[in-house]
């Protein structure tokens, strides 16, 4: 016998108030414990506006979703939005300048050909219900990396420029030289990723695992199909960690102050 999701977290005043209290604890620490790089951010109003966004955010999303998973143009509509918000995201963490759009690169590059193969081989139906969770999954995964791989690479470009010019006086290319400060350092937005791959079923129960248990399916099938999920991950990841630091190590995705050397 399957648990119901209702038993599992009831929507009720109760759940309210303690994700409030939550998020007023969230919120606190960073401030208390001053939790932000510098003066100029304020961590813990970021983490209250994550918290109130995400509440409305939900809300719209459950109005929307029926027509999203029942219309060809509301599935269509659905991908476009989570796609164009997560390229900004990712684009904003970035730089403020207009190089941010370059972002939807690493993100498409794995995630579009991921979806794609699904569809064409036919184990993910066109349906709605099915492939908007698993695209936002993908999407999701994408724009975490590609935003560790960015700040990481440009924050060691920056700290490191002395070295990028050592290694073009001895000869080396703008492109080879800024690659092998960056390229080291973006590879440690994989690390979440491949831990969360390595203890999965021993440390956490993932979303898709519980989900599909709590949907009615055997834990066999709800095994495979976060199997699926971590293995496809990590392969978005993997080129959008890869996309990141070319268009970095090219200039092509810059922040305001740092110049071509």
């Amino acid at each position: 016998m399957t648990l119901s999701a209702r038993s599992l977290l009831p929507v009720n005043l109760t759940l309210g108030v303690l994700l409030i209290m939550l998020l007023a604890v969230a919120a606190g620490v960073a401030y208390w414990f001053r939790l932000s790089p510098n003066h100029s951010v304020n961590r813990s109003r970021e983490i209250a506006v994550a918290g109130v966004r995400a509440a409305a955010q939900l809300a719209a999303v459950s109005l929307v979703i029926t027509w999203a998973v029942t219309s060809s143009a509301g599935l269509a509509a659905f991908l476009v939005v989570m796609f164009g918000v997560a390229v900004r995201t990712a684009g904003r963490r970035l730089t403020s300048n207009r190089t941010w759009w370059l972002t939807a690169a690493p993100i498409a590059a794995g995630v579009v050909p991921t979806v794609a193969a699904l569809l064409l081989t036919g184990l993910v139906p066109t349906k709605g219900l099915v492939l908007i969770p698993i695209s936002g999954i993908l999407i999701g995964g994408a724009l975490t990396v590609t935003v560790l791989a960015g700040r990481r690479a440009l924050d060691e470009l920056e700290l490191r420029r002395g070295e990028v010019e050592a290694a073009m006086a001895l000869g080396l290319l703008d492109r080879d030289a800024r690659l092998e400060i960056a390229r080291p350092a973006a590879s440690d937005a994989l690390l979440p990723g491949l831990d969360q791959t390595r203890t999965v079923g021993l440390v956490t129960l993932p979303g898709a695992f519980v989900g599909m248990l709590l949907g009615g399916a055997s834990p066999l099938m709800a095994g495979a199909v976060q199997l699926f999920v971590l293995i496809a991950l990590m392969a978005v990841q993997s080129i959008a960690v890869a996309v990141t630091v070319e268009l970095i190590a090219r200039h092509r995705l810059f922040r305001p102050e740092t110049h071509a050397t």
